[in-house]
This record gives structure tokens, C-alpha cells and sequence, in this order.
């Protein structure tokens, strides 16, 4: 007689029971894919390629002369005096916002400042508010053995949440994610539209009369690559009540492609910032000291601005194209449309083929099926929303134009209504 036993898990239950991103598992098949000689457009990860959008020149050279003066030692926990002083009066000239370097928080990206807010702010089982689709929030919960509350979002408003989606998930909840311009649809808040939810935010803490308030995390990564006439927002320029409950996430990842650079910064209520900044103390996750010191230079200088700017005509021009070509393909009696970006580097698409057959017999299902349909037959990767969060019947997919060269894009269009014509 035969026993069967069941091995000991290896690892801790947290780890065990981890999921991996998505976007990443997506993106790797394509690069395999790729490697093996596959012909792929990838326009799945939010990152950029240095060969399409370069780090400026200038940041480059204060990074090695801060190299060359010999800066590589260790930072000090919260970021270089001298960048917090320069974050300090960027924050001032960009957002008309007065927080001192005491206030800021500077660490390796905006990854590590978006975990320490969870950190400090979310006790295990705490409810964790946000919307979906949106970037990495329900993994971050899941770290922190927090309640994910979801808040499904809608095209009619740019798939982002209004105070009514929001107003009965508030009350306890120990913390609001946030992110505007958002990661993955490519639109921003309203200032009417954000106005109505710090207002939520404030008739929430003036209920708690003392208690441990909820507070609301601004992730706003991507506010320098507002597009068009859109105009960024931010809950304490409305509301200056909010200044003791927000925290804000910046950094010049993407406002100059320098994803690779580490660099991030929060700011908000002292006392949160720096338990926040112990946090990360222990982590070690600190940007690098001389990226630290020539990304303070770079921001005093014209340089900056220059940069920024020429970034975001690039990206502007990308996001414009795939819309435009999403939108003849709509006018040419397909099942697509698209939302008009915003901001950030990203185009929501909508491609409704679920249901329909390919040439091989394969009825498509859902999200996932249609994503590797596409990558065989249209030859182009995109991120399917339910990445990021929305069931995999969802029909929208984003787009990210960092690795796109302005002749790629009748290819993919092309490619794609080829895929889309052929099926049943």
C-alpha cells in the first residue's frame, strides 16, 4: 500500500503565491519570438528604445562629470540634499506647489515610492481602493495583505473613476490609488472630475475626527507628457485641504526616457515621508548617487525643458498615428476604435474580434487568445487591459509607442487589418 504525500512548500506563502506580471510574460514570448527570427512589432512594455528616443545629451554628460568627480559613494536614505532642493523649486515653477526638501523623497524610480506609500499607510488586511484597468496596484495589495477593492472603470469616461464609482468603496479604506495621466489608457483626470473625488477624500477624514485617515496616492509619472491642450491636475493645487492625506509619485522616467537612470521622487506630508524614507532605508532601494547629482543640475537648466519638450512633440506624433490609423480602420467597417491620448505613452485600442474564427479553425475566446493572435498573424505585440486588471472578456488593449520609429505605423495598422479581414 501506497502513501502519497504532499512536498513542504520551498518559499514563504507570500512568495508562493505571487503572480508574475503580465505585460512582462507577454512581452518575453515576443522578444523569444523575435530572437528566433519572427518578424514583431512589440509595443507592449511602457519603456523606451535609446535608438528611437534617446536619453537627452546633456543629463548624459552631468551623469558621467558627476561619475568623474568621484559621487559614488552612498546617498544619503532620502535623496541628496541637493536634489530635494531642486525637486523642491521644479515642484513650485511646474505645479505651484510649496514643499520643502524636508518634504521629498528621492529613491531608485517611482516603483520603490509607490511600495513604501503602501508600507506606510496600509495595515494587513486594510482595504486598498483603485480602479481598474490600472498599473500594478492589485500586486503592491497583494504584498501588503491588503483588501483589493476594484473599481471597474468605463470608455464613457476615458476609463477613469468618478467620485460616484468611488463613494461607496471609501469609508475604512486606508488607502486611494490613484494615476494621472494613467498607465495603461493614456488619459488624465478633469479638474472637475478630481475635484469631486478629494471631496469624497476630505467628507471621509472629517468623519474619522482623528483617527487614521485614508489617504490618497498620486501617482503622476507622466505629467510632463501631457499632450495637446490637456492640462495636468493634481488634488492639492484644487484642493489645498488635501495636502496632509496626499502623497505624490514623480520622476523623470518618463518625462525624458530615462527609464534606466533611477530616479524617482515622492513628496507629500512630512511625517508620512519620512517613515516612508526609513522604509526604503532598510530596503536600500536608493537611486544612484551621481544620477541623483546631475539630474539636479539638469533641472535648473533650460536643457530640461528643451528635452522635455522635444520628448513629448515625439511621443505626441506616435499616439496621433496609431490613433489616426485606428480610426480609418473604424471608418472602413472594422470592429476597432480608439480613445484619443491624453497623456503618458499610451493608446487605448478597442479590438472586438472575441468570438470570431481564424483561418486555422480557432475560435477566439477572450483577451489572451486575441493577443497571440495578433502577434502570429497581424506580426504586432500590444498589452491586453486585462493586465491590468479587467476580466479577459475586456476588448480594449494598450498600445505604448516607446519603441516605435514614425515608419513603423502604416505596418501595423496594415498588419492588423489584414488579421482582422481574414477572420470568420
Amino acid at each position: 500500500m501506497s502513501t502519497t504525500t504532499t512536498a513542504a512548500p520551498l518559499v514563504s506563502d507570500l512568495a508562493e503565491h505571487l503572480i508574475g506580471s503580465e505585460i512582462i510574460r507577454i512581452a518575453s514570448e515576443i522578444n523569444s519570438r523575435i530572437a528566433q527570427g519572427e518578424q514583431i512589432h512589440n509595443l507592449t512594455i511602457g519603456d523606451f528604445s535609446p535608438a528611437v528616443f534617446p536619453l537627452p545629451e546633456r543629463l548624459r554628460e552631468l551623469i558621467q562629470q558627476a561619475y568623474s568627480e568621484g559621487l559614488s559613494n552612498y546617498p544619503p536614505a532620502n535623496g541628496v540634499l541637493e536634489l530635494r532642493q531642486a525637486v523642491s523649486a521644479y515642484i513650485q515653477r511646474s505645479q505651484g506647489l510649496s514643499y520643502s526638501a524636508d518634504d521629498i523623497l528621492v529613491a531608485g524610480g517611482a516603483r520603490p515610492l509607490i511600495y513604501a506609500a503602501f508600507k506606510a499607510t496600509v495595515n494587513p488586511g486594510e482595504r486598498v481602493v483603485y480602479p481598474v484597468p490600472s498599473w500594478n496596484n492589485n500586486h503592491y495589495a497583494y504584498l501588503h495583505n491588503a483588501e483589493k477593492v476594484e473599481v471597474v472603470t468605463h470608455k464613457e469616461n476615458r476609463f477613469l473613476p468618478t467620485a460616484d464609482d468611488l463613494r461607496p468603496h471609501l469609508r475604512g479604506a486606508a488607502l486611494l490609488a490613484l494615476c494621472s495621466p494613467l498607465n495603461p489608457t493614456g488619459t488624465t483626470f478633469s479638474r472637475d472630475q478630481l475635484a469631486a473625488i478629494c471631496d469624497l477624500v476630505l467628507e471621509e477624514n472629517a468623519r474619522r475626527a482623528g483617527d487614521k485617515p485614508l489617504y490618497l496616492m498620486y501617482d503622476q509619472i507622466y505629467q510632463e507628457l501631457v499632450l495637446g491642450s490637456t492640462v495636468h491636475v493634481d488634488p492639492v493645487s484644487i484642493r489645498p485641504e488635501m495636502r496632509p492625506y496626499t502623497l505624490f509619485i514623480d520622476g523623470i522616467s518618463k518625462s525624458l526616457a530615462a527609464t534606466g537612470v533611477r530616479v524617482g521622487w515622492g513628496f507629500g506630508p512630512g511625517p508620512v515621508m519620512k517613515k516612508m524614507a526609513s522604509i526604503l532605508g532598510h530596503v536600500g532601494a536608493w537611486a544612484p548617487k551621481p544620477e541623483q547629482v546631475a539630474t539636479a543640475r539638469f533641472l535648473e537648466e533650460p536643457a530640461y525643458a528643451e528635452a522635455v519638450a522635444e520628448h513629448r512633440r515625439m511621443v505626441t506624433e506616435r499616439v496621433q498615428a496609431y490613433h489616426e490609423g485606428f480610426q480609418q480602420l473604424k471608418a472602413q467597417g472594422l470592429p476597432v476604435d480608439s480613445i484619443p491620448a491624453q497623456g503618458a505613452m499610451y493608446l487605448s485600442v478597442r479590438i472586438g474580434i472575441r468570438g470570431r474564427t481564424t483561418p486555422e479553425g480557432q475560435v477566439l475566446n477572450d483577451a489572451g487568445e486575441i493577443t497571440y493572435y495578433l502577434i502570429q498573424h497581424a506580426g504586432v505585440g500590444i498589452v491586453p487591459f486585462f493586465a491590468f486588471g479587467t476580466d479577459r472578456e475586456n476588448a480594449w488593449f494598450r498600445i505604448s509607442v516607446g519603441t516605435t520609429r514614425m515608419d513603423m505605423v502604416p505596418g501595423v495598422i496594415d498588419g492588423i487589418r489584414k488579421a482582422i479581414e481574414v477572420l470568420i
